[in-house]
């Protein structure tokens, strides 16, 4: 899994912190469905790694508030996810 480009907002997740990224690499998308999130209903498709298919985070598909639009066709991935064992 990697990140090919990394958008400046982060966000905190049940689980812990998470980042809000452009694009990313190496990452299969599953079905879009309509979720309430803390800042609202979103329509979101969980993303997981091609290699090891861990659910990473989601891609934000549709954004039902407009002043959460920007996230639309974005990819939010949990710290937690983004280190890997060897530190890197």
């Amino acid at each position: 899994m990697g990140a090919a480009d990394r958008g400046a907002a982060s966000f905190q997740r049940s689980q812990g912190r998470a980042y809000l990224f452009n694009s990313v690499v190496n990452v299969g998308c599953g079905p879009a469905e309509e979720r309430v999130l803390l800042t609202g209903l979103h329509a979101v498709a969980d993303i997981y790694c091609e290699n090891c298919k861990t659910t990473l985070g989601w891609k934000y598909e549709h954004a039902f508030e407009s002043s959460q639009k920007y996230k639309e066709g974005k990819f939010i991935i949990e710290l937690a996810h983004m280190i890997k064992d060897n530190g890197w």
